[in-house]
């Protein structure tokens, strides 16, 4: 009998919680919350964001991502540029860039534990379908 759908929702839900759970915990000696690690990863990719840009890209509210983007500006991971117009801008510090590298080998192993077990072929199709099925229905931008 084929799982549910109920039951393989709750197997992707198990799994990211698991993930968050521990990234949290093995980046905390780097002084980083996954939160954290996460904007600096898409600063990273997407130099000049603006805050409402880093909350789609980190599925945050664009009040909670002002309140975190502050926070890590105050501790010189990011900095904030003016953008046109009225637009502000962010930009990743050399210590920002610092912890989010460091922060990428510490994500890296806590992937490995669970998906780096899974055979390359498995892993190519798990990825395949998890597109596949975020690709329906509503987005973080609807």
């Amino acid at each position: 009998m084929p799982p549910s759908l109920q039951d393989v929702g709750l197997a992707v839900k198990r799994l990211q919680w698991r993930h968050h759970r521990e990234a949290n915990r093995r980046l905390a000696p780097l002084g980083l919350s996954l939160a954290q690690w996460d904007v600096l990863r898409h600063l990273h990719a997407h130099p000049d964001a603006s805050l409402h840009d880093l909350a789609v890209l980190t599925f945050q509210t664009d009040q909670s991502m002002g309140s975190l983007a502050t926070r890590m500006i105050d501790r010189g991971l990011l900095q904030r540029r003016d953008g046109p117009g009225r637009a502000v801008r962010h930009r990743i510090t050399d210590e920002g860039d610092r912890l989010r590298k460091a922060g990428s080998e510490v994500l890296d192993t806590v992937l490995t534990d669970s998906l780096g077990r899974l055979p390359e072929q498995d892993l190519a199709t798990l990825h395949r379908l998890l597109i596949a099925a975020g690709a329906t229905g509503p987005g973080p931008d609807d």
